[in-house]
């Protein structure tokens, strides 16, 4: 039996949208994604990079909308085609005026798309640029914890803004280290899945001053509208969640999720 859908809550307080990918959404033009973004309360929208092919379209989204921000950044699935021009384009638009992170940069054991060896080198040189560019940096991390681990280590002392764990589905271990270690912890309609609760569990144990709110759309569509792609709109729903699952009032986790975005980015 399917749950009845149900409309999107509209909160009075401005809402960051920290991780999406407005260039794959498919199912309506960019014009009503944002207007129906607006009309939710989202002020800003981070569109992330995950490939050489979309570096270019992240930096244009961000130059011709003003609500969108973008980063880059080579996605561990992508780690193979990872080149010294992408390196070098890296660099060279790192700093960017709208770009406010490198990412979405990690590892994913899960799928193995790319050699394990070339992901784990790919993740420390793009970690390296961060650093060297002082942003904070998104990570992408799936069934690699004690290598994300080992990895960030290296880098943590020389990677001051930290950055954010997007999307969370790891281990309670790691995410006591990145917690300890001043990162932020990204949680999106996962928390809302039947089958997520070791996803809630590390919610749960997360400081509300050390969370984010993400869709990663066109992924990962919320309970009541999964099985339709996902977009930033539906973001109140991983709000609402967030405050029943930390029993928090919605408006306190309106304002710290918006405060901390604001910190991560350099917004503050």
């Amino acid at each position: 039996m399917s749950r009845k859908k149900r409309d999107i809550p509209v909160f009075s307080h401005p809402i960051v949208e920290t991780h999406c990918h407005l260039d794959y959404l498919k199912d309506a033009e960019l014009s009503q994604i944002l207007d129906d973004a607006r009309a939710v309360g989202i002020e800003r929208i981070v569109t992330i990079a995950v490939e050489p092919d979309n570096l270019g379209r992240v930096r244009d989204l961000t130059e011709e909308h003003a609500m969108i921000y973008g980063t880059q950044g080579i996605h561990p699935h992508d780690a193979d085609h990872y080149t010294e021009a992408t390196d070098a384009e890296l660099r060279q638009h790192g700093n960017d005026d709208k770009i406010v992170a490198i990412g979405e940069i990690g590892l994913d054991y899960h799928y193995d798309h790319s050699d394990r060896a070339k992901q784990r080198q790919v993740f420390a040189d793009q970690l390296k640029i961060a650093c060297e560019l002082d942003k904070p940096v998104v990570i992408h991390t799936r069934d690699a914890d004690e290598d994300t681990q080992a990895i960030l280590a290296d880098y943590v002392p020389h990677l001051k803004r930290k950055g954010v764990i997007h999307s969370f589905t790891s281990g309670i271990d790691l995410a006591q280290y990145c917690l300890e270690q001043g990162f932020m912890l990204g949680f999106n309609g996962i928390i809302t899945f039947n089958k997520a609760e070791n996803v809630r569990e590390v919610l749960a144990a997360t400081p509300i001053e050390q969370l984010v709110v993400e869709t990663d759309s066109p992924f990962l569509t919320p309970v009541p509208y999964r099985g339709q792609e996902n977009a930033p709109k539906f973001l109140p729903f991983v709000i609402e969640k967030i405050a029943d699952v930390k029993q928090l009032p919605v408006d306190q986790v309106l304002k710290q999720s918006y405060q901390n975005a604001q910190r991560l980015f350099g917004w503050a």
